[in-house]
């Protein structure tokens, strides 16, 4: 018994040992990015100018901005907007910025016959491939969206996210995304 546990012990010291001639084996310390993230502040600012935009054109809208993740930020919707269009409005907010490019290249690419596309409504739960949806970029990282749904027209959608989009990301919807 005696050598069993001499065997056992010497067993358990060989793991906490360096053999000689290895070096050994740091861990590098955590760290942490340093970046721009969406606040409630400058998503309400976002909503406010898409909203500014549509009383100008005299229509109506549901606005939703999310953050990087998907989540919902900020929300609002111009009476007389049909109910559906909130849910979209927040489908196409969360499309935009989980794949960092406008959702009218979805749209499109269906049309064009990329139909397999279709297939990610089914793995995620709020992919919405319509005009409408708006990445907003700071320093050229995503830090959120903005999706509009219920304008006079899918191109009116588009026109108004871009507004709104325009009041932290002066570029948003001058550029190829992606």
């Amino acid at each position: 018994m005696f050598r069993s546990l001499v065997v056992g012990a010497s067993l358990i010291a060989s793991c906490f040992v360096t053999p000689q001639g290895d070096e050994p084996t740091t861990v590098e310390p955590a760290s942490v990015a340093d970046r721009a993230t969406l606040t409630l502040h400058g998503a309400r600012s976002v909503v406010a100018a898409a909203v500014l935009r549509a009383r100008e054109l005299a229509t109506t809208g549901a606005f939703a901005v999310v953050d990087e993740a998907g989540n919902l930020v900020a929300f609002e919707r111009i009476d007389g907007t049909f109910p559906a269009s909130s849910r979209v409005a927040v489908g196409k907010a969360f499309t935009a910025a989980s794949f960092g490019f406008p959702t009218a290249k979805f749209e499109t690419s269906i049309r064009d016959g990329r139909t397999p596309l279709i297939d990610l409504a089914d793995t995620l739960q709020d992919f919405t491939p319509l005009k409408g949806g708006v990445p907003i970029r700071v320093d050229g990282h995503v830090v959120g969206a903005i999706g509009v749904s219920g304008a006079a027209s899918a191109d009116q959608d588009e026109l108004l996210a871009i507004a709104g989009a325009r009041a932290l990301d002066p570029t948003a919807g001058d550029r190829p995304d992606k």
